[in-house]
């Protein structure tokens, strides 16, 4: 016996909007496709080099006297190896932490051995945790934050009061998009979009400025899934209606599999706006 089309597309008539970076969102739009979804492409963040790429140059020059390089995300991955093999490559010694198991598995994917990663939530919290940063462990290690400008101040402050130090390698730079909304007004008005994955906060608010104020009306009662409880917040405050999925992880198949289990629990979809 065959079988049904909602166990074998398990997504079937789900409108889902990908914000992910252009060049990050192929693989997971793939996998939502494949689910029987209907996707919609909606960049809300450019990945483009830092103003002044020296810093980070130098710093990468230096590798040999860190003990710890921490990547904090795939795309912090992508530009420090790049620069990383421009110095030469990783020193023997250096011991290697991702944030996130997405990030983790993008340095292993290049064939480097991933020592520090956490097991359960994926963020800064998370690793922090680790016994291997504690106090007695990191206290006098130097260590190096591979990330994008601006982000988060907590790992590295925290480290810092428990001895380390700590300095950022800041290898790329977000930017909102230039893009007209137009794409994603016309989905949201006519009630194709069932839900909209976000995985950080400033792409949560870059979609929000992007959309203005002729779709936040549409947008404030589409379901968010997003990848932290800290995104979940934000999305509170900022008046979202529909309480957020959050995803145990950025990763293609974390993001899939909740929702499909969010739609296994009776979300329906093209229900349009209430």
């Amino acid at each position: 016996m065959s079988e049904g089309p909602e166990i074998s597309a398990p997504l079937a008539r789900t409108g889902v909007v990908v914000t992910r970076p252009a060049h990050q969102a192929e693989g997971l739009v793939r996998s939502l496709e494949a689910a029987g979804a209907r996707v919609y492409r909606f960049p809300v963040l450019d990945i483009v080099p830092p103003d002044d790429e020296g810093a980070a140059r130098g710093l990468f020059q230096d590798l040999g006297h860190f003990h710890l390089a921490i990547f904090i995300s795939a795309n912090a991955v992508e530009r420090g190896l790049a620069l990383t093999e421009m110095a030469g490559g990783l020193p023997p010694g250096l011991q290697v932490g991702a944030v996130g198991r997405a990030t983790a598995g993008a340095l292993e994917a290049r064939g480097i051995r991933v020592d520090l990663v956490p097991g359960g939530r994926f963020d800064s919290e998370a690793l922090l945790a680790m016994d291997a940063l504690q106090g007695p462990a990191i206290a006098g290690r130097r260590v190096l934050i591979v990330r994008g400008g601006g982000g988060r101040e907590l790992l590295g402050e925290t480290l810092r009061q428990r001895g380390a130090r700590v300095d950022y390698a800041e290898v790329y730079r977000r930017a909102r998009p230039d893009a007209a909304p137009k794409s994603l007004l016309e989905p949201l008005g006519q009630g194709e979009v069932d839900v909209i994955v976000v995985t950080s906060g400033e792409g949560l608010r870059n979609l929000y400025e992007m959309v203005g104020e002729a779709g936040s009306p549409w947008l404030l009662h589409i379901p968010l899934l997003v990848v932290s409880e800290r995104v979940a917040g934000l999305a509170r405050t900022m008046g979202w209606r529909a309480a957020p999925l959050v995803a145990p992880g950025a990763g293609d198949e974390a993001i899939l599999k909740t929702l499909i289990r969010w739609r296994a629990q009776g979300a329906r979809p093209g229900r349009g706006i209430p």
